[in-house]
């Protein structure tokens, strides 16, 4: 079968990446005051952080309609056997339900929830690709698709609150607790959702040592295909101890390292890092 792989923006995959596997992109929405902008296209992470520098608003994001869906579909399901979409997690955005909405107009689309963010959204995408290339019917790569989203782990660690803080998703006076005790949270996805899990202490580029060597030190159920570093804004000082940590571990055939989209940055602002991976 000829299929064609499409993935919101939030998947956060490098050019090069979306390239090599003739990906579409279909762009999310993010509003900075009541100006709408499209993820990737004519806004970046440097605006957002510009914007709140200057005291502006945090940005948000916003799922794209059934319309434009429908819109995108079209232009591929007379082309190809099959379409198969990759969504950001329905317990994040209502894209999910409104391109489910949108495929239905259609016997050749079909769309996963990737219950993840990011590149882990993003591993989701890559399998997709790989899938497709041998694959017998479009509903057996989606079933083979949902069953493989629930073993990527996704996991950020973020270096200041202020985002969360703005954003509602962390009170003050935990903020004031964890700024005064020097700690970085760690935010798990876990079920499509996301969670704190450990909070690390010290600077930023220890924190990080020691999350990587947490993740990933004695592992026997690691996938040790492909592994992303993402990030926003980070020192070189701290990227550089952080590619030596990973590489340190020789697990992993391919490490690619992103920088992360509109949507990790609204929500967790610059000084944020993952490492997102698979499990067996």
């Amino acid at each position: 079968m000829n299929i064609k792989i499409t993935a919101d923006s939030t998947c956060d995959l490098s050019k090069e990446l979306i390239e090599q596997n003739d990906i579409a992109i279909l762009p999310l929405i993010v509003m900075k005051g009541d100006e709408e902008f499209y993820d990737g296209i004519t806004i970046t992470p440097a605006d957002i952080f510009a914007h709140v520098a200057a005291g502006g608003d945090l940005c948000s994001t916003a799922a794209r309609s059934v319309g434009f869906f429908t819109e995108s579909f079209q232009k591929y399901a007379g082309e190809y056997d099959g379409v198969l979409h990759v969504n950001i997690s329905s317990d994040f955005s209502s894209s999910y339900q409104n391109a489910c909405l949108a495929a239905q107009s259609f016997d050749n689309v079909a769309v996963v929830d990737s219950r993840n963010l990011s590149t882990g959204q993003g591993l989701v995408v890559l399998k997709a690709c790989e899938l497709a290339k041998t694959c017998t019917s479009l509903q057996s790569l989606k079933e083979e698709l949902d069953a493989f989203a629930s073993r990527v782990e996704a996991s950020f660690v973020v270096d200041k609150l202020d985002y969360l803080v703005k954003g509602g998703r962390c009170s003050s006076a935990a903020a004031m607790g964890a700024n005064l005790l020097n700690l970085k949270p760690c935010i798990e996805v876990k079920d499509g959702r996301m969670i704190v899990g450990k909070k690390y202490r010290g600077n930023f580029a220890k924190c990080l040592t020691s999350y990587i060597h947490d993740r990933l030190n004695g592992r026997e159920d690691l996938d040790e295909g492909i592994l992303f570093v993402t990030h926003t804004d980070i020192s070189q000082q701290t990227h550089d101890v952080v590619m030596e940590a990973v590489r340190s571990h020789g697990k992993f055939e391919h490490i690619y390292e992103t920088t992360a989209g509109c949507t990790i940055s609204c929500h967790c602002g610059p000084g944020t890092l993952g490492i997102l991976f698979v499990r067996k």
